[in-house]
């Protein structure tokens, strides 16, 4: 079983979807593994690292694509990939296959089968393959220390002889790991930490962590599925605007987590409240790539509107590509574990993980099936 990993071309991009360690750890396992050149430099992984693991360094990716059996990458593969890889080869990304029908219709008609690892599902036995949550975990910190750089002010109370200086105030939109870790880091940094969620059994642990649980009353449309937030009406999300201005107003930095798969983020910060704002508050929106959580939000851009210092990056993870990748990698490693093994995928079609992630299967689309 020959696996290619290939160089991410997205914008912002600087992971690579297996490190070294994990390669040699494959090797041993009975796998090939092929790469292409300088795939890994943006994360700090050279050719040499890949080679001395055991790997092989290949320059042509026509080549390396169509003589794989399983193609590994972390974003989804591009129409003109999927076209280089040969019929009844395997890919594993993260696909995100609601956004993607293009990308499904591609790998129907060359052939192959595809696993979107942002679908593995979320139960105990699957943690150690759940990307989503690695990379969240590391968002969120890198969040924190992002709005850190931007705020003209330290987070921690500090009493000098010139006078006394406030712990800045931080608010986090959303609780899930994202947002669980910024909470910890921003706490860690001293901050003063308040936390709004639509899940109302997120309280404990934010409480746990330090923080000021907001509190904004459920209703019959906020639907949830895999511990996800799947669906919430306009009318809650009006409320909870209403309920958490306040502390928006009020704080010196604000970070939203809020993602719904597969449809637009949803918006929690209107121009309106941006405006109300104090000046040289600094708002970091995680979700810019689905459309953003603030309406004044750009995507891969840092602006100032109404006096407030707006954050638009896109790909927080990609901002620690060594660790994401390393952490990226296990993930996948255990996944890959869990399919197959060195003579082929074992395709238990009615196991709980190899259903949930299978997109297509040699050629017939699984999706929502």
């Amino acid at each position: 079983m020959r696996i290619a990993i290939i160089k991410e071309q997205k914008e912002f991009e600087k992971r690579v979807a297996l490190t070294p360690d994990i390669c040699k750890q494959l090797i041993s396992s009975g796998f090939q593994c092929s790469i292409e050149t300088n795939a890994g430099m943006n994360s700090f992984f050279s050719d040499e690292a890949y080679t001395a693991a055991g790997a092989e360094v290949v320059s042509d990716k026509t080549a390396l694509l169509s003589n794989a059996d399983i193609v590994v990458k972390v974003n989804p593969l591009t129409s003109e990939e999927v076209k280089m890889m040969k019929k009844g080869a395997v890919t594993i990304s993260l696909m995100y296959a609601a956004s993607n029908p293009a990308l499904i219709e591609a790998c129907v008609s060359q052939g192959i089968s595809a696993f979107s690892a942002d679908a593995i599902p979320r139960i105990s036995r699957a943690q150690k393959m759940d990307v989503l949550s690695s990379q969240a975990n590391l968002a969120g910190y890198k969040s924190v220390i992002v709005g850190a750089y931007h705020l003209g002010k330290i987070f921690p109370m500090l009493m000098t002889a010139a006078g006394t200086i406030k712990p800045a105030k931080v608010v986090i939109m959303g609780a899930g790991v994202a947002g669980l870790q910024a909470i910890a880091t921003a706490k860690r940094l001293g901050a003063i930490v308040e936390v709004s969620d639509i899940r109302p059994e997120t309280k404990e642990q934010v409480e746990s962590l330090g923080g000021k649980f907001i509190e904004v009353k459920g209703d019959e449309s906020i639907k949830i599925e895999g511990g996800y937030v799947k669906g919430v009406s306009d009318e809650f999300l009006k409320k909870q605007q209403e309920v958490v201005s306040k502390h928006i107003s009020e704080a010196d930095l604000v970070i939203t987590t809020a993602l719904i798969p597969g449809k637009k983020a949803p918006m929690l910060i209107p121009e309106d409240l941006v405006k109300k704002m104090k000046m040289g508050a600094v708002i970091v929106d995680m979700a810019v790539e689905q459309g953003g959580n603030c309406a004044c939000s750009e995507y891969g851009k840092t602006v100032v509107k109404h006096g407030v210092i707006i954050v638009g990056e896109p790909n927080i993870p990609s901002l620690l590509p060594l660790n994401a990748s390393e952490l990226y990698a296990k993930n996948i490693q255990t996944f890959l574990i869990h399919l197959a093994n060195k003579e082929g995928f074992k395709w238990e079609m009615e196991e709980e993980i190899t259903k949930g992630s299978l997109i297509v299967h040699n050629g017939v689309n699984l999706f929502n099936k």
